[in-house]
């Protein structure tokens, strides 16, 4: 008898799924416009610096993009 196809693999995939739908830049986030106006600034002044952006707290419901802005 021979084994049927199996559903999960324990071979790596060559991409996330989540990260090809995550936006990779600012621009490409749609929505929080006022926050990703203060986080251009933020990251601006930083670079501007030469230094590491200083620590941000994003708050707020589930489903709202923080986790997204923040990567």
């Amino acid at each position: 008898m021979t084994e049927p196809d199996r559903l999960i693999s324990a071979d790596k995939r060559g991409e996330d799924f989540d990260a090809t739908l995550r936006p990779q830049t600012l621009d490409d986030f749609t929505g929080q416009a006022a926050a990703r106006a203060n986080l251009k600034v933020f990251i601006e002044a930083a670079k501007a610096r030469g230094e590491a952006l200083d620590h941000v707290l994003f708050v707020g419901p589930p489903g709202l993009g923080k986790t997204t802005l923040a990567q």
